[in-house]
């Protein structure tokens, strides 16, 4: 199993990003695959989470209404949209997957596999 986070960089305040999440050696839409992120001194937060089999989403309420997650199953690869971007939206994010379940889950101790991290910086 191996995922490949992508699309970190560094943004202005109000701007935007895309992640990527290029999933291979599982199948795909057995999955839920999600976004996570550790800010220094707190506990990893589950930002959003897609379960690919039947579509339903989680959303932190720190980014609801900003990002939006989505996949694509030709690619394999699940998309984390980042509109209006804070300053403390700033921090490593990571990639994460986990076989399906009757109810999705964003729990990160939950989650079995993981990607590298993708730095995301946004400028005041």
């Amino acid at each position: 199993v191996q995922l490949q986070a992508s699309g970190g960089g560094l943004v202005q305040a109000g701007g935007s990003l895309r992640l990527s999440c290029a999933a291979s050696g599982f199948t795909f839409d057995d999955y839920i695959i999600g976004w996570f992120r550790q800010a220094p001194g707190k506990e990893r937060e589950g930002v959003s989470c897609l379960d690919i089999s039947d579509g339903s989403t989680y959303y932190a309420d720190s980014v609801k209404g900003r990002f939006t997650i989505s996949s694509d199953g030709a690619r394999s690869t699940v998309y984390l949209q980042m509109n209006s971007l804070k300053p403390e939206d700033t921090v490593v994010y990571y990639c994460a997957a986990v076989r399906n379940r009757p109810s999705i889950t964003c729990s990160w101790f939950q989650f079995d596999y993981w990607g590298q991290g993708t730095q995301v910086t946004v400028s005041s």
